[in-house]
């Protein structure tokens, strides 16, 4: 988590210089989210850019609504802001199912941002490690989630390594902690 934080903390200080956004990578509750709202905090009030906060699946689900003939906001209007804004916070990517449509709406997105030079601030689960598979054979081994490439697909993923540095956090899920330590009753 140090680490973490020291490398927000230079992106934020470095911010007129920085190439590339981040993708941070980690379990859940490890707050992927919180860091990630903080660097564009404080990139808001310290070098006063415009920025926006979409977790993933609800821009998704809000894209998919204007699909209706009784909303009144297009696909391209509601992807207005996430596609101009300075820098963009895409929040638990990989959460929602990875059916065509939603990889194709991702590609769109960062391909994109990446061609207007804009910098995104990205977090996932999903790590870039192959997770533990079950070896059995009888179906009672371990088993681990899918890789980040595999859930998005390996040229996005391509995509991702060379638009962002990568921060990786591992821990003990806080909520889960603060909740078992009688915290938050």
């Amino acid at each position: 988590m140090k680490l973490a934080k020291k490398t927000a903390v230079q992106f934020v200080e470095n911010y007129a210089r920085v190439d590339c956004g981040l993708l941070i990578l980690g379990p859940c509750g490890v707050a992927k989210t919180h860091l990630a709202v903080a660097i564009l905090r404080a990139l808001v009030l310290r070098h006063g850019v415009a920025g926006v906060f979409c977790d993933f699946r609800e821009l998704l689900k809000t894209i998919q609504r204007s699909f209706r003939p009784d909303i009144a906001m297009t696909e391209a209007e509601i992807l207005v802001p996430v596609l101009k804004s300075e820098i963009v916070v895409l929040d638990d990517l990989g959460a929602e199912r990875p059916s065509q449509w939603v990889r194709d709406t991702f590609a769109y997105i960062i391909n994109h941002r990446y061609n207007q030079k804009r910098t995104t601030l990205i977090t996932s689960n999903f790590s870039d490690r192959a997770p533990a598979r079950d070896l059995s054979g009888d179906g009672t081994g371990v088993f681990g989630e899918e890789t980040l490439a595999e859930r998005i697909g390996e040229r996005l993923r391509s995509r991702l390594y060379e638009m962002c540095k990568e921060i990786s956090i591992s821990g003990p899920d806080f909520r889960v902690a603060v909740k078992s330590a009688g915290i938050l009753e």
